[in-house]
């Protein structure tokens, strides 16, 4: 599966996956864009991101951790 930024819900799964630890509602956008770019499945140009990109991810990914 290749991962693009408009899959926000898959990326934010893989993160919960990679992450179990991480509390995403504490954490910088500069370190979730890394982390999503070294994503194994993430496979889009990395300065295609925005903040409500990013924004969207980390609101999934804390849904995913409840």
């Amino acid at each position: 599966m290749s991962l693009k930024w408009q899959d926000s819900l898959d990326i934010a799964c893989e993160l919960l996956e990679k992450y179990p630890d991480i509390d995403p509602q504490f954490i910088r956008y500069t370190d979730l864009h890394d982390w999503i770019c070294s994503l194994d499945d993430f496979d889009d140009n990395p300065n295609n991101s925005n903040e409500k990109i990013l924004e969207s991810i980390q609101m999934n990914w804390i849904e995913e951790a409840k």
